[in-house]
């Protein structure tokens, strides 16, 4: 049954076109993720469906009945009472239950007679519905939700006036979890929430019998929730059945057709055009002029997009010792009003050249404060932190720099390291800064653009040890992979903090792990990690598992069917042959036309008259074959 549809919409801002003709359906039990660049209009799209935003065109269709829970990206930005006064709200039917049923069964007391059983009556009527909805364990499945999600008893007795923005949005998605609506739409979920609420969300939706659409830059949680992707990308919108990773492969192979299929018709418009210049004067200009006019009607392809990736090679003003970082009886805190306080004790660890090491833990629990201590960059409370033999550091902080908006790509690297133009220009390529996108101003970069303008500072200065903190906080999908590349391409050590599952599961190859007080230092990989019982990292039983490549290890083949569906093999059969008998026919076609011209010289009347027959029947077959081959 559908729950949600939508045929031919179109959507412009002023002159800019946001997308068009979009057609979709939504069904019952629809598990979809949606992704696309940022600014492609995945959070437009979303609430022009929900009827939260107008369109230009085209129709929405809704089932009369359809409950929708809405949580955008920014949730409760206004409100009165605390946070637990707005997440009850998702209970104010059962709440107001409750009530009836007490006036009812107070009437009950009260009257006689008629009256009596009338009240008996709605009183039974009120219970009915009151179990039917769980009112009995409405208040354990709060809890379990506001656990869920991470909000503390403190948290909820914050005013929604005091709460901060992750606060609010935990909030708002317990509310709509808790309302359990008929279709649950969710505006990237994952911004707010750590490694233990992402596990609990991912497992709460893959249990759920309703429907949802979720907006998300999280590839790690698309694999596990989603079964099917929305792809907003150039103003269209596509479909793919599975999760992120098969959305993926499937787009690969529609690349590769698409591209073979471009270069194709290149091959046979270039013929063509040949054909046409070489013999628009004179005896063949006829002809010439029948295949100019094919050539008009043919609906050119668009040529495929070269999807750019950033490539660095190391470059370090110096090469450090064996041991990078190295730690001994070091104790993570920091100083409140002269009073030390600790947040945890860390183990003797050796950090070697060359590996990649992941600070992860829960919201809050310290990890840049752990890795800010770890550098030297604040003071531990007690014991020692110490840097080997030659080691620069590179430091991308949270909020990707701080770059001054009023000055141009260009500037923003010279300002780091005197350069001249052709070399910060030949530097700036390489992280796809190129032509004169050098000297856009940085107030008009996008998120992504900044990032990669960011770590270009940071590489100009030949550190051989990176930390990162937070590096894929706000980048879309595109610019998360742009930065895995770059970093995969660096040959020093890095160290980095992050939540992003992908990026961790790609790049590390040990782990610092932020649980109950203490840190573990992990020598393995995340996926390794993932097979130990621990409560933080390990998934639901009810997750799909997703198979990610581990880092500096080869990477297995995937399992996925590459064999295409009957329908596209023949379409692509059937293009081909056409194809192939165009190319056959033109060739019959010139050897028939030396022939003929071979009999006009001498003269053979005969010949030319059979000949001609023969070239006339011949351009007909080749008319034909082409226009086959337009449809």
């Amino acid at each position: 049954m559908s729950l949600l549809g939508a045929s031919q919409l179109n959507l412009h801002y002023a002159d800019i076109e946001i997308f068009s003709d979009v057609t979709l359906q939504v069904n019952e039990k629809a598990h979809i993720g949606i992704v696309g660049p940022n600014g492609s209009g995945k959070t437009s799209l979303i609430k022009v469906l929900l009827g939260l935003q107008d369109f230009d065109g085209g129709d929405i269709f809704k089932s009369d009945t359809l409950r929708v829970g809405y949580v955008p990206q920014t949730a409760l930005q206004s409100g009165s009472g605390t946070l637990s006064d707005q997440i009850s709200k998702a209970f104010e039917h059962l709440v107001q239950l409750e009530k009836d049923m007490e006036t009812s069964a107070f009437a009950i007391q009260e009257s006689e007679g008629t009256a009596r059983s009338q009240a008996e009556k709605r009183y039974s009527d009120f219970l009915d519905e009151y179990e039917s909805l769980g009112g009995y364990d409405y208040q354990n499945r709060m809890d379990r939700v506001v656990e869920g999600v991470g909000l503390s008893d403190t948290n909820l007795a914050t005013l929604v006036s005091d709460a901060s923005g992750g606060e609010r949005t935990r909030a708002a998605l317990a509310t709509a979890l808790l309302a359990d609506p008929d279709l649950l739409v969710l505006d990237e979920p994952t911004n707010y929430l750590d490694f233990k609420g992402l596990e609990w969300l991912e497992d709460f939706l893959n249990r759920s019998s309703n429907a949802f659409m979720v907006v998300s830059h999280d590839r790690f949680f698309l694999d596990r929730v989603a079964s099917e992707i929305w792809e907003i990308d150039n103003c269209q919108l596509k479909s793919y059945r599975g999760n992120y990773s098969k959305y993926k492969t499937l787009k690969s192979e529609e690349d590769a057709r698409f591209e073979k299929e471009y270069i194709r018709q290149q091959e046979y418009i270039k013929r063509e055009q040949n054909f046409i210049a070489r013999y628009h004067a004179g005896q063949r200009s006829k002809e010439a002029r029948g295949r100019a006019k094919r050539l008009d009607k043919i609906e050119r392809m668009d040529a495929p997009s070269n999807d750019q990736t950033v490539s660095i090679s190391s470059s370090f003003a110096s090469r450090t010792g064996q041991t990078v970082i190295s730690t001994d009886g070091l104790d993570v805190g920091f100083s409140n009003e002269g009073n030390q306080i600790k947040l945890f004790d860390v183990p003797d660890i050796e950090i070697e050249r060359g590996t990649t090491t992941a600070i992860i833990g829960n919201n809050g629990i310290g990890k840049t404060t752990l890795l800010k201590t770890i550098i030297g960059d604040i003071p531990a409370l007690s014991g020692s932190s110490n840097l080997g033999h030659n080691v620069k550091i590179g430091y991308f902080r949270q909020g990707s720099d701080e770059i001054a908006d009023n000055i141009t790509v260009l500037e923003a690297l010279l300002e780091i390291k005197n350069l001249s133009i052709g070399e910060a220009r030949s530097f700036l390529a390489r992280f796809l800064f190129t032509g004169e996108e050098i000297y856009d101003q940085v107030s008009s970069l996008s998120g992504g653009e900044r990032g990669r303008l960011a770590l270009s500072r940071l590489l100009i200065t030949e550190p051989n040890v990176l930390v990162l903190d937070e590096p894929t906080t706000h980048l879309d999908i595109l610019s998360r992979e742009a930065l895995e590349s770059m970093l995969k391409g660096f040959e020093g050590t890095t160290m980095f903090v992050s939540h992003d599952r992908h990026l961790i599961s790609l790049l590390a190859d040990n782990l610092l792990i932020i649980e109950d007080g203490s840190v573990r230092h992990f020598e393995g990989t995340y996926q390794e990690l993932l097979s130990e019982s621990n409560p933080i990292i390990q998934p639901s039983e009810d997750n799909r598992p997703v198979q990610l490549p581990a880092p500096q290890k080869p990477k297995p083949k995937s399992k996925t069917n590459h064999k295409k569906s009957k329908p596209r093999n023949n379409t692509r059969s059937k293009k081909e042959n056409h194809e192939d008998s165009i190319a056959n026919l033109e060739s019959q076609i010139a050897e028939l036309e030396e022939k003929l011209e071979e009999a006009s010289t001498n003269g053979d009347l005969e010949s030319i008259s059979t000949l001609g027959k023969d070239h006339e029947e011949l351009n007909l077959r080749l008319d034909k074959a082409i226009s086959k081959w337009v449809e």
